[in-house]
């Protein structure tokens, strides 16, 4: 039998329902009607209210994609603890194990997991370049956004979902 993993990590529909969640409530919440209600948005025009919440649902879309590509790594690591712990005998496990030896559960996930990833399922190789790609979006993310945003611009919430839900889809992962 394998390690036990808690069952905490967010899976990609619990992760869409809360940033569907969040935007229906924003949109709600700030709507020039509400204006009367609340002294805090006196002052706020129908433009400042539009602005308001396009910003705001910016930034619930920018958590919501940390979110996603958390859950993804949080899987990745899950696979690859499965695999050495579960004696699993494909080549990908047993390269997994010998990181394990050196590195425990410090393997990076960059250097050590997808590289090795990549050695023994090459038909990833996009996939998996995608996602290095993505992975500088998240450390830009991580790191309280204090440099230009990468160039790799082209990720927000629904790019990342769909990279999540492809990756989900194709890489053959152990789960608990």
């Amino acid at each position: 039998m394998g390690r036990q993993f808690p069952n905490a990590a967010l899976q990609l529909p619990e992760i869409a329902e809360y940033r569907n969640d969040a935007v229906d409530s924003l949109t709600h919440f700030l709507q020039p009607a509400y204006q009367q209600a609340n002294p805090r948005f006196l002052s706020y025009s129908p433009a400042d209210f539009t602005k308001l919440l396009r910003d705001r649902v910016e930034e619930t879309d920018l958590h919501s994609s940390f979110s996603i590509l958390a859950a993804v790594e949080a899987a990745l690591r899950v696979d690859y603890l499965i695999r050495v712990t579960g004696k699993r005998k494909d080549p990908l496990s047993r390269a997994f194990r010998d990181i394990y030896k050196e590195k425990g559960e410090n393997a990076r996930l960059d250097d050590d997991l997808l590289d090795t990833w990549l050695q023994f399922h090459p038909e990833f190789r996009a996939l998996i370049g995608e996602f290095r790609a993505a992975l500088h979006f998240r450390h830009w993310l991580a790191h309280g956004r204090y440099w230009v945003r990468p160039r790799n611009g082209r990720f927000d919430y629904i790019s990342l979902y769909t990279l999540a839900s492809f990756l989900f889809s194709n890489f053959p992962l152990h789960h608990d």
